[in-house]
């Protein structure tokens, strides 16, 4: 007979709350498990799941993202994977560009003596037109 684990065993050998696996469970993400004496019992194919679960966290993929990359109808599993992954590079490579952007407006802006004469010169941003206002 195969063993079978305890939520207790599970969640200490993924590195898992016992809570988040009730949660996987109850959105779909892990299958519900047999239970014996109403206890959930796991069997250690469960650890590849979510050995596969913390990848697809670590590469920033949603909960639905990851249960359509388990579960999900069209193909195969590494399939779903490279469909996941092509997306998901497309928005990260968009969130590279909008902070390589915004680096450089900072940078730009710490060399910028109109900038800085500007924000010296704004009435509203003045210590001294402040106090004298209250």
């Amino acid at each position: 007979m195969m063993e079978k684990l305890t939520i207790g065993e599970v969640a200490a050998l993924a590195g898992v709350q016992t809570s988040t696996l009730r949660y996987y469970e109850s959105i779909g993400i892990l299958p519900p498990p047999n239970r014996i004496s109403g206890q959930r019992r796991y069997s250690r194919e469960i650890l590849s799941v979510l050995a596969i679960i913390q990848l697809a966290k670590e590469a920033n993929f949603s909960l639905p993202e990851i249960k359509t990359l388990l579960y999900g109808e069209a193909s195969i599993p590494s399939e779903r994977w490279r469909q996941l992954a092509e997306h998901k590079l497309h928005e990260v490579n968009a969130i590279i560009a909008r902070a390589e952007e915004m680096k450089l407006l900072l940078e730009e802006s710490l060399e910028s003596e109109a900038l800085h004469y500007e924000l010296d010169e704004c009435a509203l941003l003045t210590r001294e037109d402040q106090a004298n206002a209250g």
